[in-house]
């Protein structure tokens, strides 16, 4: 089990045992955020819009405020400097057409962003926007396997800001750390406004984990290599 390097400090716990908010992304550098790979070309902006010239990139106004990957290009992942288990997290999304990225919980489970604007009910499956991403390579299958779908397909329309809400539980371990008592589980996703997601437990790591077996704790991740996507108000609290 690798090294834990410890939770940021949570602050004061409400009767429920909930800690506040603290804003991950502070809206002008990038002091809190690491890249898996470097160099990286995540940077700050002020506003991003669908280029007219090419609907599948990014014009960027200059100022803060939005994390970038990249206006037309792809890059590598990017972690918040915190690890976190049991969590409530809030965070905001922009793809352009096409585009495509994910918002991975502990650097481990990912919640799929895709353009998905438009896809029919009766075709979403575990790689729609909001979807809980599938494993890769079944033992014996050697298929994708244990993704979750939406429930219904919240998207917005590409280079429209979508809200995404996660109450989200680690895995359990017991007291030596060393057998796995619970899976992670997504208690509730919202997407803009609509439940897409409950009480969905993942066997083991999403596809592109971090890590291959579950870990008790890890770092808020965004997909850096897909695509053109861009992040704000990126906000956690630990349960």
């Amino acid at each position: 089990m690798p090294e834990v390097r410890g939770v940021a400090d949570r602050g004061a716990e409400g009767a429920d045992g909930v800690g506040e908010w603290m804003e991950l992304f502070n809206g002008r550098d990038l002091s809190g955020w690491e890249g898996r790979k470097d160099p990286h070309t995540w940077h700050v902006v002020g506003a991003v819009r669908l280029a007219e010239d090419d609907p599948r990139c990014f014009a960027s106004e200059a100022g803060i405020g939005v994390l970038i990957n990249s206006e037309r290009g792809r890059t590598a992942d990017i972690h918040a400097k915190v690890l976190h288990g049991d969590c409530e997290l809030h965070v905001e999304y922009c793809v352009p057409e096409k585009s495509n990225s994910g918002v991975y919980l502990m650097g481990q489970y990912e919640i799929q962003v895709l353009d998905s604007w438009g896809t029919p009910e009766t075709e979403l499956k575990y790689g729609t926007n909001g979807g809980i991403y599938a494993r890769h390579n079944h033992p014996v299958t050697h298929q994708d396997y244990g993704g979750h779908a939406p429930m219904t397909n919240a998207s917005r329309r590409p280079g429209e800001w979508q809200e995404l809400d996660v109450r989200f539980h680690a895995p359990k371990f017991d007291a030596d750390g060393r057998r796995k008592i619970a899976n992670a589980r997504f208690e509730r996703v919202v997407l803009n406004g609509k439940l897409i997601h409950e009480n969905k437990e993942c066997q083991l790591p999403t596809g592109g984990a971090y890590h291959d077996q579950d870990v008790p704790l890890g770092p808020l991740r965004f997909q850096g290599d897909h695509g053109p996507v861009a992040y704000r108000n990126i906000r956690m609290r630990m349960l």
